[in-house]
C-alpha cells in the first residue's frame, strides 16, 4: 500500500473539468495520476506510459462507490473529480494499454479485455476526504515484467507470417491490494512476422522475482500452417524489468547481431542467450 500525498487547492487553483469526460462539476476528491519513472525520473505523464485509466473507489465496507474509465484523448486525461461523502475511502487505479477497460472487482481482483496483458501500473491506498474540494497525488507502479525475444537467425523461412507466444506461469489478473498477479494463467499472444523484430510480451509476476514456467514459440504461414516451434522453460521475470532472451529460435545459425532496446523508465534487463 503507498503513501498518499494529500494538497489542499488553494482558492487561486481551479481544477478544470472536462463535463463531458465523466468528472464531476462539484468535486471535493481531485485525483491526479503520476507514474513512478524510478529514482533517476521520479514522475513521469501517465499519458507517456499509457493509453488507458481505469479507477474505482470503494467505502470502508468494500462497497464500489464510483468508477471513472478514461482513454488517451479524453479531456483532462489522468486527472479523475469525484463528489463523494466526507469519510475515508480505498481507491484502485490501473493504467494500462489494453483495447478496452479494465474491470475493478474490488481492490484484490482487476481483469483485462480478453485477458491481454499490456505495460500495466496501479495504485491501492487510503483517501479521507472531507467537505472542502482537495487534491491527491497517486503514484502508480508498474505491475507487469516483459518477455523480449530478439531473434539471431541467419536464415529464416520466407513463408513465416506470425508468431503465437504460449506461455504459463504468470498471471493475467492483478491483485492491486499486492500490486502483483493473483491467478496462474495461460497466456497467448500473437506477433506479425518481421525477420528484423523484437517481439516483447508481458505478464504479471505472482512476486518480485518469479518464473515463466515454459514459452512456447511457433511459427505460423499465412494460412495458420505450422512451420517450427521452440519451447524456453523456467524463464526468469521480474517486476518492473525486461528479461531479454536473444538466439537463433530455428537453428537457423550464422547469428546476426541484433540492437537491444531499452525503455528509461523499466528497472533493469536481463539477458539470456538461448
Amino acid at each position: 500500500m503507498y503513501l498518499l500525498t494529500a494538497i489542499m487547492l488553494s482558492a487561486c487553483e481551479k481544477v478544470v473539468i472536462d463535463e463531458g469526460s465523466g468528472h464531476d462539476a462539484d468535486a471535493n476528491l481531485v485525483l491526479r495520476m503520476a507514474v513512478d519513472g524510478g529514482e533517476t525520473r521520479g514522475g513521469v505523464e501517465l499519458e507517456n506510459v499509457c493509453g488507458r485509466l481505469n479507477v474505482a473507489v470503494f467505502a470502508a465496507d468494500g462497497a464500489k462507490v464510483k468508477t471513472v474509465a478514461q482513454t488517451l484523448g479524453d479531456g483532462a486525461f489522468g486527472l479523475v473529480s469525484l463528489a463523494v461523502a466526507p469519510g475515508t475511502y480505498r481507491v484502485v487505479a490501473v493504467a494500462h494499454n489494453c483495447g478496452g477497460s479494465a474491470t475493478i472487482t474490488n481492490v484484490e481482483k482487476v481483469t483485462f479485455p480478453n485477458n491481454k496483458v499490456t505495460d500495466t501500473f496501479s495504485f491501492c491506498g487510503e483517501v479521507t476526504v472531507g467537505d472542502e474540494r482537495s487534491e491527491t497525488v497517486l503514484t502508480l507502479h508498474r505491475s507487469v515484467a516483459m518477455l523480449r525475444l530478439t531473434l539471431t537467425d541467419g536464415s529464416l523461412r520466407d513463408d513465416i507470417a506470425s508468431l503465437k507466444f504460449y506461455y504459463t506461469g504468470g498471471s493475467s489478473t492483478l491483485s492491486p491490494l499486492t500490486g502483483f498477479g493473483c491467478v496462474n494463467s495461460r497466456q497467448t499472444e500473437v506477433r506479425a512476422f518481421d525477420v528484423n523484430g523484437v517481439y516483447e510480451v508481458y505478464t504479471m509476476p505472482h512476486e518480485a522475482d518469479d518464473v515463466l514456467t515454459k514459452v512456447t514459440i511457433t511459427a505460423y504461414d499465412a494460412n495458420d500452417n505450422e512451420l517450427g516451434e521452440c519451447v524456453l522453460e523456467n524463464v526468469p521475470i521480474h517486476q518492473n524489468r525486461v528479461t531479454n532472451y536473444t538466439g537463433d529460435i530455428f537453428g537457423g545459425g550464422g547469428a546476426v547481431a541484433m540492437p537491444v532496446q531499452v525503455d528509461a523508465d523499466w528497472s533493469g534487463v536481463d539477458d539470456y542467450t538461448f
